[in-house]
């Protein structure tokens, strides 16, 4: 899975329920929320004033790094 900014974080968590820790380390602690599980990752970064690459960056390299 390659994750972009239009990725949707419940895709994201199914794909690897690993990757939480990503968004929270990033201030998002709201992942059970079912709104958030539909809101793409650049929505939720503008929402929570974080850094999207900084974000898409940790978890593409964390799930490259399992292959």
């Amino acid at each position: 899975m390659e994750v972009t900014k239009k990725s949707i974080i419940g895709d994201v968590l199914d794909y690897d329920p690993d990757t939480a820790t990503f968004f929270y380390e990033m201030g998002m602690h709201c992942l059970g929320c079912p709104a958030s599980r539909g809101e793409s990752i650049e929505d939720a970064c503008l929402v929570h004033g974080t850094d999207a690459d900084e974000l898409i960056s940790k978890i593409n390299e964390f799930l490259n790094s399992k292959k």
